[in-house]
C-alpha cells in the first residue's frame, strides 16, 4: 500500500521524535511547564489553520463520502483536540482570548503556510497528503508513550498522552491513511512522488515545531541571521 512505502520514508524522521528531549519529555513527566505551554499556544493557533486545510479538503472532495471524512476531520479538532489546549490552558490561568490571540512562531507560519498553500493549489489527494504528518505522527508518538509504564497515568501530560493514543484518535488517523491510499491508486508516478514529497516535507516541519517548542524560539534574531549568511 501507499502508506507502507510513504512510512518507510518518513520512518527516520518520525523516530528522531521519540528521542527529541520534547517528546521524551513529556513521556517521562519531567518537561518544563513553561516549554509545554509555549508549545500549547503554538500549537493552537497552528490547529486553527489546520481547520482550514480540512476545509479545503471538504471543498475539494469527489465523493459525499470524503467530504463527510473532511468534515469529521474537521469536527474531531475543533471540538477535541483544540478542546485539549483549551482545557490545558484553563489549568495554566490563560484565558481563551489570549489562548486565540497567540503571536505565531516562524516555525508555525512556515508549516501552515505550506500546507495552505499545497491544499489551495493541489487537489484533494494533495489536501490528504498535507494533513496526514500530523495526524498519523500524533498517534505514533502518542501510542508510543502509551506504553511507557505509568506516562498516561501522568498528572500534567498524562491528558496528552490517552488524548493521542485513544481509539478515537487512532479511528481518524486510520481513516486519513485509508483515505491516501485510496486516492493514490491510478496516480502517474509523477503524482505519487508528488504526495510523497508533501508527506516529508510536513513530517520535517514536524520535527521543526518540537524543536521550535523545545527551545521557546519564536524568529531567528538578528545576530543569529548574521551568523548564517
Amino acid at each position: 500500500m501507499f502508506t507502507e512505502q510513504l512510512f518507510e520514508k518518513v520512518k527516520p524522521i518520525w523516530k528522531s521524535y521519540l528521542e527529541h528531549p520534547f517528546v521524551k519529555g513529556i513521556g517521562d513527566g519531567t518537561l518544563d511547564v513553561d516549554k509545554f505551554q509555549f508549545y500549547m499556544q503554538q500549537d493552537y493557533i497552528y490547529l486553527i489553520e489546520y481547520c482550514r486545510v480540512f476545509a479545503l479538503g471538504s471543498a475539494k472532495a469527489s465523493t459525499l463520502d470524503t467530504m463527510s471524512l473532511f468534515s469529521e476531520l474537521l469536527h474531531a479538532t475543533l471540538n477535541g483536540e483544540m478542546e485539549l489546549h483549551r482545557q490545558y490552558a484553563e489549568r495554566l490561568g490563560i484565558s481563551r482570548e489570549e489562548l486565540e490571540h497567540t503571536k505565531p512562531s516562524a516555525t508555525m507560519l512556515a508549516y501552515t503556510s505550506y500546507m495552505l498553500n499545497k491544499a489551495y493549489q493541489g487537489s484533494e489527494a494533495d489536501v490528504v497528503a498535507c494533513v496526514l504528518a500530523c495526524a498519523w505522527s500524533y498517534n505514533y508518538i502518542g501510542l508510543h508513550l502509551n506504553e511507557i509504564e505509568g506516562a498516561a497515568d501522568h498528572e500534567f501530560y498524562g491528558d496528552w498522552i490517552r488524548t493521542y493514543s485513544s481509539p478515537e484518535f487512532t479511528a481518524l488517523a486510520e481513516k486519513c491513511k485509508a483515505l491516501i491510499n485510496e486516492l493514490a491508486e491510478g496516480k502517474s508516478s509523477q503524482e505519487r512522488q508528488q504526495l510523497e514529497d508533501i508527506v516529508l516535507y510536513t513530517s520535517k516541519f514536524e520535527y521543526m515545531f518540537w524543536e521550535m517548542a523545545y527551545t521557546k524560539k519564536m524568529w531567528v534574531t538578528e545576530e543569529e541571521h548574521v551568523m548564517n549568511v
